[in-house]
């Protein structure tokens, strides 16, 4: 019998848009025709400083015969230490991404759908794409600040979730106490997404206990350097965390994510003046971009600035730019498409950009 596996697959899954990762640096340097060691890579908003020495200690002698702790007692207990929140409001994944799945596998049913305040992190409306939900995009205004009266107006009896980055990736922008206390009064589930969190000092995780409907992501791939070992979690209110506990896998933290953790939150001081390197060079280089014509930077709390150019423009200089081994991050978004991203990276990094950004936006 001849089979066509197409006919067995789920028909909302046959024609997926999918996420658009960022290719690894060896694929970088065969695009450009340099070596890897000679590329500048900041398009990823990976920590130029790499993870902590302690980290990659502890990972020399991980036993990786062993299964990891299915139910992450040493994790969370650490995560307590440097949250302030007991180990119930606590669950770790396999980076936020993980955590975004799951939290999609409990709230979302085929035909529900979720809000997105646009632009924003692709991964969320990803995810709602494979549960089968449709994405309502609520548009932010011209300074990029979400828009409380257009959600009202969008929210519908299918609406399951709300989702937020705060800082928001890839606009730079926070959202305030009284904005999410407004979310979290329509009653849906207000998911927070804080990945970037170290670099702008602002959270609302002490309305976990308070709010039973709110859930704040958090991830060690930036601020600690830990992105290849995809190690991230989440903080909520227990009842919420045990429910995602049921649902997860039983060993979705590796050992060697684990063990990386563990180390890189008991060096978390020296992390953290890695930590302020990086907002010093953030304000640094939006300083130098201001500078600059036929460009405008936007302020940032990340750990990156993005960028808008004349019409048609950023494509290209973009583009200019990978041929000279730098790469910065574009986005296939109506919204965005005058605008593109800089991680930060190293002073040296820096002033090789600027100067080819320089040098292409004079010729324009």
């Amino acid at each position: 019998m001849n089979i066509k596996i197409e006919k067995l697959i789920k028909p909302h899954l046959l024609k997926m848009k999918v996420y658009e990762p960022v290719d690894p640096p060896e694929v970088l340097a065969k695009k450009a025709g340099i070596k890897k060691e000679q590329i500048i890579k900041l398009n990823g908003n990976e920590n130029p400083y790499g993870g902590s020495k302690k980290a990659i200690q502890a990972l020399e002698n991980t036993p990786l015969h062993i299964y990891p702790d299915p139910l992450q007692r040493k994790i969370r207990t650490s995560l307590s230490q440097y949250t302030n929140l007991p180990t119930e409001n606590i669950i770790a994944g396999a980076g936020s991404d993980e955590l975004i799945d799951l939290i999609f596998r409990l709230f979302i049913s085929y035909g529900d759908n979720i809000i997105d305040f646009d632009p924003t992190f692709a991964m969320y409306g990803f995810c709602a794409r494979i549960a089968g939900a449709s994405i309502i995009k609520v548009p932010r205004d011209s300074n990029f600040e979400i828009d409380i009266e257009g959600l009202q107006k969008n929210i519908t009896d299918k609406t399951k979730i709300i989702f937020v980055s705060s800082p928001n990736n890839p606009t730079g922008n926070i959202c305030t106490k009284d904005q999410v206390l407004s979310l979290l009064n329509t009653g849906k589930l207000i998911v927070i997404d804080e990945a970037y969190y170290e670099f702008s000092g602002y959270s609302v995780a002490e309305l976990v206990n308070k709010h039973e409907n709110l859930v704040i992501l958090r991830t060690m791939s930036k601020w600690a350097g830990l992105a290849g070992l995809r190690i991230g979690y989440a903080l909520a209110n227990p009842i919420l965390i045990n429910h995602l506990i049921d649902i997860k896998s039983p060993y979705n933290v590796n050992i060697a994510a684990e063990v990386a953790l563990l180390a890189s939150l008991e060096d978390s001081e020296n992390l953290m003046k890695n930590v302020q390197l990086i907002i010093n060079e953030r304000n640094r280089m939006f300083t130098m971009l201001k500078k600059l014509k036929n460009i405008k930077p936007y302020p940032s709390y990340g750990n990156y600035i993005l960028c808008e150019l004349a019409e048609g423009k950023a494509k290209l200089v973009m583009n200019q730019l990978a041929e000279n081994g730098v790469f910065l991050r574009y986005f296939n978004n109506e919204r965005l498409k005058n605008f593109f991203r800089i991680a930060i990276g190293t002073p040296y990094q820096t002033d090789i950009v600027i100067s080819y950004i320089n040098k292409f936006l004079n010729k324009l």
